[in-house]
Formats: C-alpha cells, structure tokens, sequence
C-alpha cells in the first residue's frame, strides 16, 4: 500500500471504536480476573502497536518530527518491538529504522513523559491520554 496523505473519517471512526471496545473488554475481563498490573501493562503496549498499525501508512512528511502524538507512538512501538520494551528515540545499532530519522520527543512535550531507557509499562489512564491525542493530530493532519 502507498503512503497515506488523508484517511477517511469513517475509518477513524472505526479505529477510535475498535480501540474503545477493546478498552471495555479489557475492563470487564479485569473485573472478572483480576489481571494485574502485568497484564494491564502488556494489554496497554499491544494498544500502542494496534492504534499505530492502523495508520501504518500516514506519510511521514504530513506526521512531521516535532515529538507529536503520532512520533510518541511510533517511537514506542519502535522500542517495543526493537528495544525489549525500553524507550528508544535514536536509531539502535544495527537497526537503522528502529526509529524515526531525526524524531525528537522531548519527555517535557510528550504525553507520556517517558525518557530514552525508560521501561514502557502503560496504565489504561496513559493509553486514553494517549490514544486521545493520537487521534486528534491524525484528524487535524490526515483529514
């Protein structure tokens, strides 16, 4: 698939909702299990790489490198998935796209405040601020 300069409004919809459901079905099963920060935290990362998967396409150039929402949560989903779960804003060795090529996220700036080599562990409250913002800059930038 090409890049994506302009997403659908439908189709945002339907992320936020899929992403809300899952919320509420997290809820429910924690309710009933009592799961855990352990799994809270592994719910709420495997979020992350879920809203950004959908919007894998945005074009890089509308998304900018000013450590908006939407570098925060490909930096995230860089360092969960290349980083062993730790906070990576630079390229690792080895890995030159392991994050995004002159990305900044300044922890004062960002929604998370999470600093490089800090351990991702996201909380339902961290993944709705999150999320929240993710979706206002794809509207703003995308739409």
């Amino acid at each position: 698939m090409l890049g994506m300069k302009i997403f659908d409004t439908k189709y945002i919809a339907a992320v936020r909702a899929r992403i809300d459901g899952d919320r509420k079905a997290y809820r429910k099963a924690v309710a009933a299990a009592a799961g855990g920060k352990a799994f809270e935290h592994r719910f709420f990362n495997d979020q992350v790489l879920l809203l950004d998967h959908a919007f894998v396409h945005r074009l890089a150039g509308a998304e900018g490198k000013d450590g908006n929402a939407l570098n925060e949560v490909r930096i995230l989903c860089n360092s969960l998935l290349l980083n062993g779960g730790k906070l990576q804003v630079d390229n690792l060795p080895g890995w030159p796209n392991s994050a995004g090529g002159g990305m900044k996220l300044p922890a004062d700036k960002s929604v998370l405040g999470l600093e490089p080599g800090d351990t991702i562990a996201l909380t339902e409250s961290d993944f709705v601020r999150l999320s929240d913002a993710f979706f206002a800059e794809i509207e703003k930038r995308y739409t």
